[in-house]
């Protein structure tokens, strides 16, 4: 009979232990300052911010099935505390997938105390640096030390790692956002623009010009008619109605009223477009109304599975990790399995209406066939 380690022994946190200190984030081997790009540009752009937070939604749920202790398993799942006051499996993943469609990468640890897995957590991989083991299947997770140096941690096997589509020789992965700040950064210039224009049109200024010759200096007759102005202006911003009077002949203009404004929906669309495209998202899903109409088509429904099922895979070895290691520390050896929802982004009126029409043409060609063969 498997017996319990008795060895396991203390659940401090090795993903979180040199973030405290400004000295404690390392070296990455990433470019400086990438994951501060992407983090500002999901501030910036709630486009984008918007896109990662509905492939974490769509991802759904799934149930782990085992064949000793299902109860028990489940009530775990349900249960696990995951670090930042959440519970459960699944607000584990959702950070955790939150940060692998973000940084690339997602990083989260096993705590163990007393043999018993007591919390599974996520930790900021922008703290870490990842290095490649002694084999190619391998990877290393190194933390800051007391001396500010990166080693390796000492409890690999209690740390989970994910790298989504990573490239040839280097162990981390690639960003949902890396292809775009080119394009955001011209988005965000064109907002700035358009936010300028609207402050300097929207706070109208005036051009009193007066004009013939009167009694008294020039810069008399302009105190009194900037007093009279003033006095108009104030009284019309307090709700009341107020004559401006003037003496002379006085020529009122809108400074900057006949300069253009450039039309800024075609640009901002092309760039739209070009950034919706690369998170494979529907634009209705996120806010945008570019069709006549709003409803998936199959073609984007089967693009929107596909890209899901592929986010599945990525997370499946994790929850995998996880329920195996409480089997193993509860004395059972067999295996969980792990059971996604169905996926249905498909009208279930036009999917009925289309099996329909399908089975009365089914009909038709049958009768017809018969009708023939007599």
């Amino acid at each position: 009979m498997f017996r319990k380690k008795q060895s396991v022994a203390a659940a401090a946190a090795q993903l979180r232990g040199g973030m405290q200190s400004p000295f404690g984030a390392g070296l990455p081997a990433v470019p400086p300052g990438e994951a501060q790009l992407y983090r500002a540009m999901r501030q910036s752009l709630p486009v984008l911010d918007a896109a990662i937070g509905k492939l974490v939604r769509l991802s759904g749920g799934f149930t782990v099935r085992s064949a000793q202790q299902q109860a028990a398993l489940n009530a775990f799942l349900r249960t696990v505390p995951c670090g930042r006051g959440q519970t459960g499996i699944h607000s584990f993943l959702s950070a955790y997938l939150d940060s692998l469609l973000t940084y690339g990468r997602a990083v989260g640890e096993m705590l163990v105390t007393q043999g018993e897995l007591r919390a599974v957590c996520w930790g900021d991989v922008n703290a870490l640096e990842i290095r490649e083991g002694k084999s190619p299947l391998e990877v290393v997770l190194c933390g800051c030390d007391a001396d500010g140096r990166m080693r390796p941690l000492p409890r690999q096997e209690l740390l989970l790692f994910t790298a989504l589509n990573p490239e040839p020789g280097s162990p981390y992965g690639v960003s949902l956002l890396r292809s775009m700040p080119f394009l955001a950064d011209i988005l965000l210039k064109i907002y700035r623009t358009i936010g300028k224009n609207w402050e300097r049109a929207g706070n109208v200024r005036y051009a009193v010009i007066c004009r013939g010759e009167e009694e008294g200096t020039a810069e008399e007759r302009c105190q009194t008619v900037a007093r009279e102005w003033s006095a108009a202006m104030q009284a019309s911003r307090d709700g009341a109605v107020r004559d401006f009077v003037a003496s002379g002949d006085v020529d009122i203009k809108v400074i900057g009223a006949d300069g253009p404004i450039l039309d800024s929906e075609t640009p901002v669309r092309q760039i739209l477009e070009q950034l919706v495209a690369r998170t494979g998202v529907p634009p209705f899903l996120l806010g945008l109304s570019w069709s006549s109409t709003e409803r998936m088509s199959a073609q984007q429904a089967d693009m929107l599975t596909s890209e899901i099922t592929a986010l599945r895979r990525t997370l499946e070895p994790v929850i995998e990790r996880v329920c195996t290691l409480w089997l193993r520390m509860h004395g059972y050896g067999c295996r969980a399995v792990v059971d996604w929802e169905d996926i249905n982004l498909q009208d279930e009126v036009e999917e009925a209406k289309a099996a329909l029409y399908l089975q009365q043409a089914r009909k038709l060609r049958q009768e017809n066939d018969e009708a023939e063969g007599k």
